[in-house]
């Protein structure tokens, strides 16, 4: 197995007295937000609690390739400000073949049947588009059609995406803007992102435990001492927030609290593979595998090299809880077996597996709004007290659970943040 870490980092930097703005976090948000405000003319502090900017977004290497362990796609790229940015930048960016192959219990299907699966793909979407315009709210279950042999294999693909089982999922919060027109980035998304950090004033290893606003401005106590600020960027994932992992003086209002702890925690794993002797061959294609009891994705030959993404879905993992990580790769490689068999599997090594729900300083893969909760995220754009808001992927309607999405929150934010503060910047 692999450790997650970086290949670019910040640079440490000294916390000072006092600022105009303290950021929360140096994920995407908390990059974007940096950078707006340093833009605006505002003195800041970035505080971070891990050892590495990028959040949930991290880039490692194997074997001299770098492959992205957390966030890996650039989602719908006529919306997403770092597909924008990375093409103003000159950055790396290759788009995502849309066609993908499709396996039935271990054999390559032809184009029909291709065209067949991404056809039901495509209904059940409109169908969750036209619930969603339905005046109540409801579950993606309820508003699953009827798709034949195609329905199990498509279900299992929107219950991935969505971070949860579709009963637990609001139709009115479905991506459905994300499945078009993605990216990806050579070198890794979370190197991408540590480039658009360079130079913030980051403090590294320093978790925030309170953050008083009973004042006029904020005073944030960190694990290296005290800051004071005019205003807090809070970009910490909601599930670390609910769980206490960042104390609040006085506690914040009861209805953005209770935003707050409604969400779901989603999940998506990868277990990263790799498989020289796979039967796959064309680079960054997503496959399907559809078995005779389960169907999985699978993103293959990443940039070209024998390395491949298993992904896991909540059900998947929620299975194994309480056991150890290597059981999710010793589970992956029983899933490929019940697909291809044994003998094609002895050139294939599980190399990393990752854990963003156990990680302390996430606890998800993204925030999931269940039926009836989708309403929450524009409470999550209100400010407390005119001196702290919360910026991160949960925050917005479109492109919510991504680097994109989250990305925008922390420029809307660092905005608002401008605005308080000095008004004719």
């Amino acid at each position: 197995m692999a450790t997650i870490g970086a290949i670019f980092r910040a640079v440490r930097r000294p916390l000072s007295g006092k600022v105009d703005v303290v950021v929360v976090g140096a994920g995407a948000a908390g990059i974007a937000a940096a950078r707006l405000c340093l833009a605006k003319g505002l003195s800041l502090a970035v505080l971070e609690a891990r050892d590495r900017v990028g959040g949930r977004a991290v880039t490692a290497e194997f074997g001299g390739h770098a492959i992205d362990l957390g966030a890996h796609w650039l989602h719908a790229g006529r919306l997403n400000p770092l597909v924008r940015l990375g093409f103003a930048r000159g950055e790396p960016l290759r788009r995502a073949p849309r066609d993908g192959p499709v396996l039935v219990n271990g054999q390559f299907r032809g184009r029909a049947e291709r065209r067949a699966h991404g056809e039901a793909f495509e209904r059940a979407d409109r169908a969750f588009a036209a619930a969603s315009r339905e005046a109540d709210d409801r579950s993606l279950a309820s508003a699953f059609p009827p798709l034949g042999m195609w329905g199990r294999p498509a279900e299992a693909t929107f219950a991935l995406v969505s971070g949860r089982p579709l009963e637990e999922v609001s139709v009115k919060d479905f991506p459905s803007d994300e499945f078009g027109d993605n990216y990806f980035l050579r070198g890794g998304y979370g190197t991408y992102l540590a480039r658009l950090a360079a130079g913030l004033p980051v403090a590294l290893g320093c978790p925030v435990r309170t953050i008083d606003w009973s004042g006029q401005g904020v005073s944030v106590e960190t694990s290296a001492g005290r800051i004071e600020a005019g205003a807090a960027i809070v970009t910490a994932p909601l599930p670390v927030l609910a769980g206490g992992g960042l104390r609040f003086t006085p506690d914040l209002p009861h209805d953005l609290a209770a935003a707050i702890a409604g969400f779901l925690p989603g999940t998506y794993e990868h277990v990263v593979l790799n498989w020289p002797e796979g039967p796959f061959r064309a680079p960054d294609r997503l496959a399907k595998l559809v078995g005779q009891r389960d169907s999985h994705g699978m993103l293959t030959c990443i940039d070209r090299a024998p390395f491949h993404y298993l992904e896991m879905d909540h059900a998947t993992v929620a299975s194994l809880a309480g056991r150890d990580r290597e059981a999710l790769g010793r589970l992956a490689r029983e899933i490929l077996v019940g697909h291809f068999g044994r003998g094609v599997l002895r050139s294939l090594r599980v190399i990393a597996v990752t854990d963003w729900v156990g990680d302390p300083w996430s606890r998800t893969a993204w925030a999931v709004a269940p039926p009836g909760h989708a309403g929450a995220r524009d409470v999550l754009t209100r400010p407390v007290g005119d001196r702290i808001w919360l910026a991160g992927e949960a925050n917005v309607r479109a492109m919510w659970g991504t680097v994109g999405g989250a990305w925008d929150s922390g420029e809307e934010a660092a905005t608002a943040v401008a605005e308080r503060l000095r008004p004719a910047v």
